[in-house]
């Protein structure tokens, strides 16, 4: 009994550290955004890896899984810290691995034609949520705040941070579910969309990381958020979910094409 209180004890700390990003339904924002620009020939491919399930239905899988752990090697692949004014690579990269990395090896993974089914449809799986991940621009923040944890606000009276603020706090105050806010996301044209798929995860990682880093210069321990910040902030959010997604589709469309 006191074995299993310690685990439970270690477990709620180590989720507290670093909270999921985006929350369930900005996953699936994602996931559902993806699926929309997929080719024929990737959606085949995707439906046969996941065995029919969609990528708004496993996109909270990497999150799911903490709860295990034989899957905690997993958990510094949801996020990369770096200073302001520097760039990714300009520190050494962790040795435990980072969001970077983590896209990286998911894709050389899916890759390979020797990898087994079992793993393909894991690291598809992981692939869907760290891409997701990317996009919120806390998980591309600082360490010595821990990517907004450490910043105390209020969202509209009550205790949250800055990292729950871009998480969830947001999404949920705009009160859609995940199909109805990818449906009403903007729509793009074809060039559009291939302006805002170019690049790779090098660029998205610096394009998420100087977002944090004018996210943080508006935003003080103890400020009061609400209307006024969700005015300022709600375009940003979207642009974020459908880049995320937009992007996702042109990762497994080069993979699978």
């Amino acid at each position: 009994m006191k074995k299993l209180l310690l685990v439970l004890i270690v477990f709620a700390h180590f989720s507290y550290a670093h909270p999921p990003v985006w929350g369930k339904t900005g996953h699936r924002v994602v996931g559902e955004v993806a699926e929309k620009h997929l080719s024929r020939k990737a959606r085949k491919q995707v439906q046969m890896i996941l065995n029919g399930r969609s990528l708004a239905a496993v996109s909270n899988f990497a999150d799911d899984i903490k709860s295990d752990s034989l899957y905690r090697k997993y958990y510094p692949w949801h996020y990369v810290n770096y200073a302001a004014g520097k760039s990714y690579g300009d520190d050494a990269v962790s040795e435990e691995g980072d969001i970077v990395m983590a896209i990286q090896t998911c894709i050389e993974k899916l890759k390979n034609k020797l990898t087994p089914k079992a793993e393909r449809t894991f690291f598809l799986k992981m692939l869907v949520h760290f891409v997701g991940d990317l996009h919120q621009p806390l998980h591309a923040g600082w360490a010595e705040n821990r990517g907004g944890n450490d910043i105390k606000v209020e969202w509209f009276g009550n205790e949250s941070n800055l990292h729950r603020v871009w998480d969830s706090d947001l999404i949920d105050n705009f009160g859609m579910s995940y199909t109805e806010l990818a449906d009403n996301l903007l729509d793009l044209s074809k060039k559009q969309r291939k302006m805002m798929q170019e690049g790779d995860v090098f660029t998205w990682v610096e394009e998420s990381h100087k977002l944090a880093n004018a996210i943080y210069a508006t935003v003080e321990s103890g400020d009061s958020l609400g209307y006024r910040y969700n005015y300022l902030y709600w375009a940003t959010v979207e642009e974020q979910l459908l880049k995320g997604g937009v992007r996702l589709a042109a990762v497994l469309n080069e993979l699978f094409d």
